[in-house]
């Protein structure tokens, strides 16, 4: 009998092709690994897996996991990814980027949990990890070597509480992390235990010493910062997930600027299809554009990033991945398994829907 691994691939095999829009070629990516992609994935039984796709559509491998996971990130010159599970996350998995073959389940230290998200240092020894001690709801990035299986070697103090999304900026020394500021517990599910007294804040530390050099808050308190992306000139975006009253649409997204943040907000109707709430952000790294998706809303949009001005957005329900694409578009994906391609010069274009669940993020 064949293991779930291959009922799925075979199930994909003689779907995944299917084509929406008359190609039935992926697009590569733009930057690392370009023919690859790969995300937390579910499945028609409801089981979960990590999964990796080359540019024809087909499933490289699909890896079963025990629980749903959130984001991943790639390990700089070694073939190996990690994914994270949704918080809270008990473990993060490492991965053969070209087989699947699992390496490595690490469990959170005692009192902790994971929250989706972490990356490695530029020479891939360091993997820096955004996590919680849910007790206290204190938040901290958890370092593990990768060099030795992934040993926990290190703990930096955030002051603060809920961080989620982190990348490393160019300079290969800062890490940008999006503090949340809503206080969760395991015990309560997802349940928001501090909305009146949130404290979101965009960090910069220095990934050596774990010293906070930079603390950027947002307009309103109850603007979650929940993700982020850096450009390759320095360029910091940053997204909201707003806490208040539906009505109220604020501003969603915002760019660092003069040590602060420049909030980017657009036209009433295209605010109300945000939903009040970002899934991702993606700052291509090829031209000035930056695109966004809310699965709240089911809108993704198309920014010019030196601006803010709104150029592009579709209508694509539970739209929640985003990844720049080789040419300069973006690749959005969606909970319902549809990939659209969207740019700035041309309208969006549905390219394929695949049988399974895309989680929030592509790697």
């Amino acid at each position: 009998m064949m293991d779930r691994r291959q009922l799925l691939k075979a199930a994909l095999a003689g779907s995944a092709a299917l084509s929406l829009g008359g190609c039935t070629l992926l697009p590569r990516k733009s930057g690392f690994n370009p023919e690859l992609y790969s995300a937390a994935v579910g499945k028609p039984d409801g089981t979960f897996g990590v999964s990796a796709f080359d540019l024809s559509g087909q499933p490289l491998w699909v890896s079963p996991v025990a629980t749903r996971c959130h984001s991943g990130c790639t390990r700089p010159v070694n073939n190996q990814l990690v994914f994270f599970e949704r918080r809270p996350g008990w473990s993060f998995y490492v991965l053969d980027a070209s087989t699947g073959k699992r390496l490595h389940h690490i469990d959170a230290a005692e009192g902790e949990h994971f929250v989706g998200h972490g990356v490695f240092s530029p020479d891939g020894r360091w993997l820096y990890a955004t996590a919680s001690r849910y007790e206290p709801g204190e938040g901290i990035i958890a370092v593990y070597d990768a060099e030795q299986n992934y040993q926990r070697v290190n703990t930096f103090e955030l002051a603060g509480i809920g961080p989620h999304q982190i990348t490393l900026h160019p300079d290969g020394e800062t890490l940008a992390i999006a503090l949340g500021g809503i206080l969760t517990h395991p015990d309560y599910d997802r349940l928001k235990l501090n909305l009146d007294t949130m404290a979101p804040a965009l960090i910069l530390m220095n990934r050596r010493s774990g010293e906070i050099v930079g603390r950027l808050n947002p307009s309103h308190h109850q603007q979650s910062l929940r993700h982020l992306d850096v450009h390759p000139s320095g360029k910091v975006y940053v997204a909201y997930q707003h806490q208040g009253p539906r009505h109220e649409m604020p501003a969603l997204l915002a760019r660092m600027e003069n040590n602060r943040l420049r909030e980017i907000r657009f036209d009433d109707e295209t605010q109300a299809g945000l939903a009040n709430y970002i899934a991702s952000v993606i700052a291509h790294p090829e031209n000035d554009l930056v695109a966004a998706a809310s699965p709240v809303g089911g809108t993704a949009v198309v920014f010019q990033g030196s601006t803010g001005k709104l150029l592009a957005k579709a209508s694509i329900p539970d739209c929640s991945g985003v990844q720049a694409l080789a040419g300069g578009d973006f690749l959005i994906s969606s909970g319902q398994g549809k990939l659209v391609r969207i740019g700035a010069q041309q309208p969006a274009v549905d390219i394929a829907q695949l049988p399974l669940y895309w989680d929030h993020h592509l790697v």
